[in-house]
């Protein structure tokens, strides 16, 4: 029982931090564009293959 007096303030403080990575993420527009990274893997050009 006693270690719950440790725990639960510890998992508390993981999610504040949880929560402002992901506040700081939304404000850095991380998620804007999240076709672009899907759409470059498909149809990347193979430059680097041409030159060899």
């Amino acid at each position: 029982m006693e270690s719950l007096f440790l725990l639960i303030p510890i998992a508390a403080i993981f999610v504040v931090i949880a929560v402002i990575i992901f506040i700081w993420a939304v404000k850095g527009d991380q998620f804007d564009d999240l076709n672009r990274e899907g759409e470059r893997i498909l149809f990347e050009d193979d430059d680097t293959d041409k030159k060899a």
